[in-house]
């Protein structure tokens, strides 16, 4: 039997970071870990409280009440994957919306919320036998990671794929507030200064602006049986 292997993907957002993620984790056995709703759950947490709107962001309360935020993965057998709790309340389709999405880069952008997740993020991974996506993975969560992925695709091909995706799911939104939500995601994700959305120099970046999620899958597939034959 091959020996589990750590698997990092990271890239921007509406990449379809998630969906190659849970395809790799179900294919091979490995436990899946979406980082991105660790901290939309985060985010929806400062929302509830009044932490952040649109006009302001109260970081130092924030900071003071993340011994409050507690979060789990709890596995949904009739989905097939785990699901976000936060405070034991199931918030999987509540931290999925446009409005969230608003806030989430900017609540990712302080310190100790990243320290705080990154934390639990690696404790995660000790074992191996992992598949968890992200912006900073491969550089900052699993450095050592056998394989890294880093996902790309231009941002209207991403912003159309994320309107289709909250259409269907009943959203009311426009394609122009998804591709200026994308843009300023990338911008915030990119430029914030504690661990920035960076290529790690030893992931393998993959442009899926033109590959459908079977093709995508089979490419990254072949990166996974390469990288568990080299150890």
């Amino acid at each position: 039997m091959d020996k589990k292997i750590t698997i990092a993907i990271d890239g921007f957002s509406s990449t379809g970071k998630s969906t190659l993620a849970k395809q790799l984790a179900k294919h091979l056995g490995y436990v899946y870990v979406d980082t991105g709703a660790m901290y939309r759950a985060v985010t929806f947490f400062a929302m509830q409280n009044g932490y952040i709107n649109a006009d302001s962001f109260d970081k130092e309360t924030l900071r003071n009440s993340l011994s409050f935020i507690q979060l789990q993965f709890k596995f949904n057998p009739d989905l097939g994957f785990a699901e976000m709790y936060l405070n034991d309340v199931n918030v999987e389709t509540a931290i999925r919306t446009i409005e969230v999405s608003n806030f989430v880069s900017k609540v990712a952008e302080v310190s100790q919320v990243r320290a705080k997740l990154v934390e639990q993020q690696k404790e995660m991974g000790k074992d191996k036998g992992i598949v968890m996506d992200g912006r900073d993975i491969g550089t900052v969560v699993f450095p050592h990671a056998e394989l890294k992925i880093f996902m790309t695709a231009s941002a209207t091909t991403r912003a159309q794929r994320r309107f289709d995706e909250l259409q269907q799911k009943g959203n009311d939104v426009t394609y122009e507030a998804v591709l200026k939500n994308v843009e300023e995601r990338d911008y915030i994700d990119t430029h914030r200064v504690d661990s920035p959305l960076v290529k790690a120099e030893d992931a393998i970046e993959i442009d899926n602006s033109y590959l459908n999620r079977e093709e995508q899958f089979q490419v990254v597939l072949d990166l996974v049986n390469d990288s568990t034959k080299t150890i």
